[in-house]
């Protein structure tokens, strides 16, 4: 919630009272106009009463000015916005709450929001008179189809007084970020680790000790067991130092993002593009969701949200804000200039360790398929989906899943050959068609684990079981 006080506009500071007279309305320009021009005759032609109208005449805009500026400055303002973070399509509510701080009522207030223009048109409240001390509340709703982070605000009020004569605007300098991100779909609790140790349920354990010259010592902890306290690497450290226990590996998962340009042919929210970066997201979310430790890489070989460690977000409460950033971050992700791959090859093979790897890639043309078939650790576990960006079949053709149909062999020979030289490097690889349900593909990508772990990849190729 951000919330802006008495002293806070901008137009109150800057404008001063000078800039208040320029909010005089028609009305107010018409009296003062009149009251100086009956001045004036009544200077000229000496009549005193013709004097008092024109005074009286000029002095009540002159009057209504001051007293609008001076309550313009008791007036404070608040916006709630309820989620921050709200999927695609999905909307949000925002809360605005003004109150009158001054000892004087509020005449007629008008309000609006500024909004940007793709969350729907600028929302406008009209006000009733506001007693002193008192409070009123409006709300609107937000929505969006593309992800990304919108700026709310500021917000812009306007005040009148009673008799009509002016007319002030004040903008508050206090706004809010929603943020869009991608939508994701729910996935089946399948398999995909295969049988490797490390990950999934064939995690194995780290030994702490395999001899007495290969014990990993740690520093004591309060409630550690004195009985685990290893004397030789107290001496030679100079304090307590204590055996480290078995304990099971954390399950990694790295999902890649092909976010080059020159990969995907069209945009909008139904664009190929927009289509794996919510692939991406829903995999994160899943992976998170079943214990693993989630690294998000792109092609330009940037680990988001760039936490300046190894990159992945461990499961649990204590990371559901930094998984949060993680979502921001796909939220406003966008098109790299990359020519390649290259950079997130290394950055796999440089990593080291094992782990599931889950890639979602544009268009690949022969060179590209072959270096994203060597990102593949040769004992671990690699899925991919693979983008027909040149497909023009919709759900239910013979490329998707509920035709029952592989994609590959009913695609473009371009997505069919780079589905061949990942599945041949050992990849679990899946082609993309529009209109395919990422469940369905999902499901499928298990079974193709399977079959290349049991050595069964001729049976992957044919086609869907």
């Amino acid at each position: 919630m951000t919330a802006a006080g008495p002293a806070g506009p901008d137009g109150a500071v800057r404008g001063g009272l000078r800039g208040a007279f320029g909010g005089l309305t028609t009305r107010g320009r018409s009296f003062l106009a009149a009251g100086l021009a009956a001045a004036v005759c009544a200077y000229v032609l000496g009549q005193p009463d013709l004097l008092r109208v024109g005074l009286l005449l000029a002095a009540l805009p002159l009057v209504c000015v001051t007293v609008l500026y001076r309550t313009r400055h008791r007036v404070t303002a608040s916006r709630r916005l309820s989620p921050q973070r709200v999927a695609a399509g999905a909307e949000a509510r925002v809360r605005l709450r003004m109150d009158n701080v001054s000892r004087l009522p509020t005449g007629l207030l008008m309000l609006q929001d500024h909004v940007p223009y793709v969350l729907g048109p600028r929302p406008r409240f009209v006000l009733d008179r506001v007693e002193p001390g008192g409070k009123r509340e409006v709300s609107y709703r937000v929505r969006s189809d593309l992800r990304g982070r919108y700026p709310l605000g500021p917000l812009q009020l306007r005040l009148s007084d009673p008799f009509g004569m002016c007319e002030l605007t004040r903008s508050f300098s206090a706004y809010d970020l929603l943020t869009v991100v991608p939508r994701t779909e729910p996935l089946p609790a399948v398999r995909l680790a295969g049988e490797a140790p490390g990950y999934g349920e064939g995690r194995h354990h780290s030994l702490a000790q395999v001899g007495e010259d290969d014990i990993i010592p740690r520093e004591y902890r309060y409630g550690d067991d004195l009985r685990r306290v290893h004397w030789r690497s107290t001496a030679r450290y100079g304090e307590l130092m204590v055996r480290r226990e078995e304990q099971p590996q954390q399950a990694r998962c790295t999902v890649l993002l092909d976010t080059r340009a020159e990969a995907y042919e069209s945009g909008g929210p139904d664009s190929s593009f927009e289509w794996a970066v919510s692939g991406a997201a829903s995999a994160v979310t899943h992976m998170l969701e079943r214990g693993y430790a989630v690294r998000l890489l792109t092609d330009t070989g940037d680990t988001l949200p760039g936490d300046g460690g190894d990159g992945y977000v461990a499961p649990g409460h204590e990371a559901a804000d930094t998984a949060g950033l993680m979502m921001d971050a796909l939220a406003v992700v966008d098109h790299s200039e990359e020519a390649g791959l290259g950079r997130a090859h290394d950055v796999l093979r440089a990593a080291g360790g094992e782990g599931l790897l889950i890639a979602f890639f544009g268009d690949l043309d022969e060179a590209q398929a072959e270096l994203a078939g060597r990102m593949r650790r040769r004992s671990g576990t690699a899925v991919a989906f693979v983008r027909d960006v040149g497909g023009g079949g919709a759900r239910g053709s013979a490329g998707s899943p509920d035709a029952g149909g592989l994609g590959g062999a009913g695609g473009s020979g371009g997505v069919a050959d780079a589905v061949r030289l990942l599945q041949e490097a050992g990849w679990a690889a899946v082609p993309v068609r529009p209109g395919d349900s990422l469940a369905a593909l999902w499901r499928h990508a298990a079974r193709g684990v399977g079959a290349v772990a049991g050595g069964g990849t001729t049976g992957f190729l044919g086609g869907w079981s």
